[in-house]
């Protein structure tokens, strides 16, 4: 028995893989507790956990705990003088034009910061040697009045000669054995020390408790008989055994979104389609990623609370538009869906929990998308009268009947997805238009159709019990290991030694730590340049083929950065004669998992609903539609439609068909 948790803001998702095939149970959540919310799903699904072979598991405790500011209190140790590294940052504004703007705190704050007498240069040559003697009474003083609960050491260039890290790494554990401690060489061996300080403070800050709650679930586990496998999801859309994460926490600060990502890869490869964009709506926010040949773009840096990750991590847009967000007005008099949410409690008002502000579940309701009789994950029953009652002071504050207010608020949240994807796509160079939409999470469905229309996309595919993909994503996501350095490398003839070396050195270096964690035998590689015409500030990923690396000539390197550069910029890159350079090596390695089973196996499950025709508000007018059973459907159905299993109801508007194909993923295509 199989099991994957993936942990929300309002649901709980469990999908159990066993002898019976495929089970689904959604929970509500926890969120003072997330690790509770696991284990209620757990005991709602009536599984015996001594019996389980494997538990996958996705959270966003990590991001949580740097959102809210509750992780470590953290000493950092840094080179002579770069004491003030977190506070200078870079130049740039995250807001431009406000002239009161601050800086948003560093995780650290000065006092906190201690420089240690060492110097290396970007080519690995000493400049100043490291005194550890002359260090060690300041580092104990630093240590004992500062009470800190981990320590995290970023020295400069240590990408490019690491001992200096490690020796002060070990007079910490000699002084302090038991305080847990992070260097920048085992988080991100990469330059620009803003970026990586960043990173390791990051993950030293969010380790004590995502190691807190890791030892909760696996005390509770063992107490129960557990001796499975328990992995954790990462940020790269790869998961590892849990223990493994602790070695570098900030892989875990994307988990969750990350598993939705690889569900919806697997399932629409299930309909031959390799080409999406996945949308992902749950309760608190929607995400969009473009995926192109069944591969995700990783991003090498990333932000959590305008703080940089430089961490490989699937790249996905996010924005306030979930099923909880809230609808307002503001000082303008305009119409505002999210960012802020309703969240699991009290929820939205149709929720019947004593939420009163209109969300935009409510308005799914007001609108008949979601059916007053419908049963939320398959239980929980909708107060359709209190989603109505919450529209009214919009309503007559707007001058504008309930129903055309609450249409109005889904019309809103369309457009800042339709926004969240063309940041993803037209801006770097790729056309929506060539990509199927993919929708989950308990509110894609509903809102999917309607961003391809605005995007002018042809085709949806809607997956099996799309509102519990993140989940069944952690079983069928690949164990994944990544490990990149800054090595700075013409790209000449001379030079292709140096990239075979390195690429040799970090798939030596991923395969030995795969044979530490016991992965299985059956293995692939991923090999990723980040590359640069000379002079230029940033840099471009290309992919390097592995079979073909030991063949491969100075030349076709430069074309196939070329080439990228093309696709991206759509200017000067052709016909170019620059000097190209090789800035850092990526390197990955691929472990899959025990095959997982179709979510179409338990689509309908039992779930029954009668074929009837409601009443549906939509282009502000109200139409007749077909309510029915989504696993009932058979042959083409036109819309308006309203397409319900347990996890989510698929809205199917006028000018649109949907079908299901053997696969058991739900087509909608535009009407001819």
């Amino acid at each position: 028995m199989r099991v994957g948790v993936e942990i929300g803001g309002t649901f709980t998702d469990l999908v159990e893989i066993g002898e019976g095939g495929v089970r689904i149970v959604k929970v509500r959540s926890t969120p003072s507790q997330p690790d509770e919310g696991l284990f209620d799903a757990l005991v709602a699904a009536e599984i015996e956990i001594g019996r389980l072979q494997e538990l996958a598991h996705g959270s966003t405790v990590a991001t949580n705990a740097v959102l809210e500011r509750k992780g470590a209190r953290l000493g950092l140790l840094v080179t002579r003088g770069f004491r003030d590294l977190l506070l200078l940052r870079r130049q740039d504004r995250e807001v431009l034009f406000d002239i009161f703007y601050r800086k948003p705190e560093p995780l650290v704050s000065r006092v906190d910061t201690l420089e240690v007498p060492e110097r290396v240069d970007s080519r690995g040559d000493i400049v100043v040697p490291l005194d550890i003697d002359g260090f060690k009474p300041a580092l104990e003083r630093f240590l004992e009045d500062g009470g800190y609960d981990a320590v995290a050491i970023c020295l400069l260039n240590s990408f490019s000669r690491p001992d200096h890290e490690r020796q002060v790494a070990e007079l910490v554990r000699q002084i302090a054995p038991d305080l847990p401690v992070t260097c920048s060489i085992d988080v991100s061996r990469a330059f620009r020390e803003y970026e990586r300080a960043s990173t390791t403070t990051l993950a030293a800050y969010v380790q004590p408790v995502l190691d807190a709650y890791l030892r909760r679930i696996e005390a509770k586990l063992a107490a129960s008989g557990f001796a499975g496998h328990f992995s954790m999801m990462q940020s790269n859309g790869g998961r590892v055994p849990a223990a493994a994460i602790r070695e570098n926490c900030a892989s875990a600060l994307l988990s969750g979104p990350a598993a939705g990502v690889t569900g919806a890869i697997r399932q629409s490869a299930r309909s031959d389609v390799h080409d999406i964009i996945t949308l992902d709506i749950g309760g608190t926010s929607a995400d969009v990623c473009l995926i192109r040949r069944g591969r995700p773009d990783l991003t090498r840096e990333a932000r959590i609370d305008t703080l940089p990750v430089l961490t490989p991590m699937v790249d996905i847009a996010t924005i306030g538009a979930g099923g909880g967000s809230l609808v307002w007005i503001d000082n303008g008099g305009l119409m505002r869906v999210g960012p802020r949410s309703a969240g699991a409690n009290p929820g939205p008002a149709c929720y019947d929990r004593g939420g009163t502000a209109p969300t935009l579940t409510d308005a799914h309701v007001v609108c008949g998308r979601i059916h007053p009789d419908a049963k939320l994950a398959g239980t929980m029953p909708i107060n359709a009268e209190a989603a109505h009652k919450a529209f009214v002071p919009l309503a007559e504050a707007l001058g504008l009947s309930v129903e055309e207010v609450a249409s109005s608020a889904i019309q809103i949240a369309v457009e800042a997805i339709v926004s969240a994807i063309r940041l993803i796509s037209t801006s770097r160079g790729r056309d929506p238009r060539d990509y199927v939409l993919v929708p989950y999470g308990g509110a894609g469905p509903l809102h999917a159709v309607n961003v391809a229309e605005a995007l002018a996309i042809d085709r949806v595919l809607v997956p099996p019990n799309a509102g519990v993909l993140s989940a069944y994503g952690l079983l069928a996501a690949d164990y994944s290991l990544y490990d990149g350095v800054t090595r700075r490398t013409p790209v000449t003839e001379a030079a292709l030694g140096t990239v075979t070396a390195t690429f040799d050195e970090l798939l030596a270096g991923l395969n030995a730590r795969a044979d530490r964690l016991g992965l299985g035998a059956q293995r692939r590689s991923e090999l990723i340049l980040d590359m640069r015409f000379v002079g230029q500030a940033y840099d471009l990923a290309v992919t390097v083929d592995h079979a073909a690396l030991g063949g491969m000539t100075a030349a076709d390197l430069y074309t196939a950065f070329i080439r990228e550069h093309e696709n991206v910029y759509r200017h000067g890159g052709l016909g170019s004669n620059k000097a190209v350079e090789i800035v850092s090596f990526h390197a990955g390695l691929h472990v899959p998992p025990a095959a997982a089973p179709s979510l179409a196996d338990v689509a309908g499950g039992g779930f029954q609903v009668p074929r009837q025709t409601v009443r549906i508000f939509d282009a502000r007018a109200w139409h007749d539609a077909t309510r029915m059973a989504r696993g009932a459907l058979s042959g083409d159905l036109a819309g308006p439609a309203a397409l319900e299993d347990i996890t989510a109801t698929v809205f199917v508007p006028a000018g649109w068909v949907a079908r299901s194909d053997n696969a058991g993923n739900l087509i909608i295509w535009r009407a001819t």
